[in-house]
């Protein structure tokens, strides 16, 4: 409530201020001197406060954006010349009465001042016109992700003001273009979160008054991001315990893999072994000399030489 009370207070700031440079302009140029105002796209002609008959009649326009433009009628001769003059300003011919300027579809560029000077057979006189071009803005309303009402006056001249009904807490932010306009973006902060919340912008501008009504549902707005939310931990909390389940048994495979393998122990050597392996020679010993005794025996019982063998 306290943000709409501040924008309106500013609206007729601006207002106040307008008006005090129009009539400070106006005394500065005396009586000749009228304020013109236009809406962008709406055309205008212009007029001399003519005396007597006139011998030439010239136009010289100063705008805001842009060169100097000139436009000069001369009677005796019944010739127009135009200088650096944009195609929706030119002359009108009217019946009987010398030409008038006229603005055809007028835009933001043409703002500035026309200063019409003639000359007649009663002097010279002068007379000047300060356009001024009025450009209503683009109303639209939304819902923005939390489910606030969002009003957008776009591109407006002067400046629009929001006002939100019902009255609730508003935010206001302004964006100023290269061309002179203002973008006025407000934000509705809504009171409860259960139920949906129909709101309404107007918009004020000199040009005109708009309005729009938008019902935003910030409850299933909130739900629906509460439960993304919700399953998002949940995908990260799975695949962390994934992973951590993955490195436990990996951890564990390798320490089985690189236990230590026990010592090969050594045959034992037994004295036994040892006694088998020469008990048989022991014995091919034994019976080779129960051999030669026997036969020795018998070379002696026999009287024969050693060296012969019966039956040899």
């Amino acid at each position: 409530m306290k943000a709409g009370t501040n924008m309106t207070i500013a609206g007729k700031i601006v207002y106040v201020l307008l008006l005090l440079t129009i009539t400070m302009v106006m005394r500065s140029a005396g009586n000749n001197s009228s304020v013109l105002v236009m809406t962008v796209g709406n055309s205008s002609v212009l007029t001399c406060p003519l005396k007597g008959n006139i011998t030439m009649l010239r136009w010289t326009i100063t705008p805001k954006a842009g060169g100097l433009c000139t436009l000069v009628y001369r009677v005796d001769m019944n010739m127009t010349h135009r200088t650096t003059c944009s195609d929706n300003i030119n002359w009108t011919f009217r019946a009987g009465l010398p030409p008038a300027l006229e603005i055809r579809q007028v835009g933001i560029a043409q703002e500035g001042n026309y200063s019409c000077e003639f000359s007649s057979t009663e002097g010279n006189f002068h007379k000047m016109y300060h356009l001024t071009v009025l450009a209503p803005p683009r109303l639209s309303l939304s819902c923005d992700e939390q489910g606030s009402p969002v009003c957008e006056a776009a591109a407006g001249k002067p400046p629009a003001q929001l006002l939100w009904v019902p009255e609730r807490s508003s935010t206001a932010d302004e964006k100023c273009h290269d061309n002179g306009t203002v973008t006025v973006l407000s934000k509705f902060t809504a009171c409860s979160t259960n139920v949906t919340n129909v709101t309404t912008c107007i918009v004020s501008h000199p040009a005109g008054n708009w309005s729009q009504t938008i019902a935003c549902c910030p409850s299933e707005k909130i739900n629906t991001n509460v439960f993304l939310y919700a399953c998002s931990i949940t995908c990260v909390l799975m695949i962390i315990t994934l992973l951590a389940v993955i490195y436990y048994f990996k951890l564990h495979s390798d320490r089985s893999c690189h236990k230590t393998k026990p010592p090969e122990i050594a045959p034992i050597h037994s004295q036994q072994d040892d006694t088998m392996e020469v008990e048989p020679y022991t014995t091919y010993v034994q019976k080779e000399n129960v051999i030669y005794n026997s036969v020795s025996d018998l070379t002696v019982g026999q009287n024969l030489p050693q060296n012969l063998c019966p039956g040899t």
